[in-house]
């Protein structure tokens, strides 16, 4: 089996994107190849993948890889930073059933993805997330996660295991965000870092301070008002949003707040978008059983992989590996 995974995780390097296409790339990698993998038949046939991943345990198997991954961290302004997000395999849906909804981590910076999670038919992110987190070492961590996660339970289970929250506000907490906003942040020093490229200009400005006594939400050290304006073509956008993070003043500065929030959107663009665009997720027509999930695990493997080798651009990453059958191998086996 873990042969197996090997081959189907070089074939995904490789840019396969189903059975029939990791076959073909085992067939094309030959003997020698595919033993040094540990694989001891000649061939992979599609209905052997076909039939393992529809079986295989997906729980254990992300934990396992995840496992892994989070031995090979970077740090992000002092401190191990993950994200928490979301998203919807929806090319899987089909047959009356839903399409899987897979919520994973991603450590910032270095772009490894240490774990993933389904979310259970008739429930949602929320519990999915604290099954995710409960897995993970929080020791010492940071974890930013979007407003659907600023909830008591989940501050205090990050909290408990070690780690520091930074949570977004937004409407959905009502009462606190109402409260966030009336504070006096006109009379509260910012500070602001403007970013140019990609034909725009972006301006950050942050405001931080000791959260009040009168605002209760578990193990809140500090609030923040982040305010994002866009100078693109010369039309200006501002969006205003709010932060409570159980980190204190020593550890979280408000340019080290700034760098965990900004830096969270890369699980969107790093990995669900790369998921999506690059791999075409979305409109993959693997559906039975767990196969789905597990091709999801095969990619967030993929992507760790050559992330944690350098590689900015994955589509071009695929295209170097796809041109000579030894480099997904070296990748693997060294990594």
């Amino acid at each position: 089996m873990g042969a197996l995974l090997a081959v189907a995780v070089c074939a995904v390097i490789s840019g396969a994107r189903g059975f029939t296409a990791i076959g073909e790339w085992a067939r094309d990698a030959g003997a020698v190849a595919l033993t040094r993998l540990g694989l001891e038949r000649e061939s992979v046939d599609e209905s052997t993948l076909r039939r393992l991943f529809a079986r295989l345990d997906a729980d254990r198997l992300d934990l396992v890889l995840g496992a892994w991954a989070a031995t090979r961290t970077a740090l992000v302004a002092g401190r191990r930073v993950i994200a928490i997000d979301g998203k919807t395999v929806r090319g899987a849906r089909g047959g009356g059933s839903p399409a899987p909804h897979l919520v994973a981590a991603l450590a910032h910076g270095s772009g490894a993805v240490l774990g993933q999670v389904a979310v259970k038919e008739k429930s949602n992110e929320i519990p999915a997330a604290r099954e995710l987190l409960a897995v993970l070492d929080l020791d010492d961590v940071v974890v930013t996660m979007d407003a659907l996660h600023t909830q008591h339970d989940t501050a205090t289970l990050v909290t408990e295991a070690g780690g520091d929250y930074v949570l977004t506000v937004k409407a959905n907490q009502k009462s606190l965000y109402v409260r966030l906003k009336r504070l006096p942040w006109a009379s509260i020093p910012a500070v602001t870092r403007t970013e140019r490229g990609h034909g725009r200009r972006a301006t950050r400005t942050i405001k931080v301070i000791d959260v009040p006594a009168w605002i209760e939400f578990t193990s809140a050290a500090q609030i923040a008002q982040l305010r994002r304006t866009v100078t693109r073509k010369g039309r200006r956008t501002v969006e205003i949003v709010y932060l409570i993070t159980s980190a204190d003043t020593h550890t979280a500065p408000p340019s080290h707040l700034a760098t965990w929030v900004q830096s969270h959107w890369e699980i969107e663009n790093r990995l669900h978008w790369v998921r999506d665009v690059t791999f075409g997720e979305d409109r993959s027509q693997v559906r039975t059983g767990n196969a789905p999930r597990v091709m999801a695990c095969l990619r967030n493997t993929a992507i760790t992989l050559l992330r944690l080798a350098g590689h900015q651009n994955i589509a071009a990453a695929l295209r170097h590996h796809a041109r000579d059958t030894d480099r997904p191998s070296n990748l693997f086996l060294t990594s």
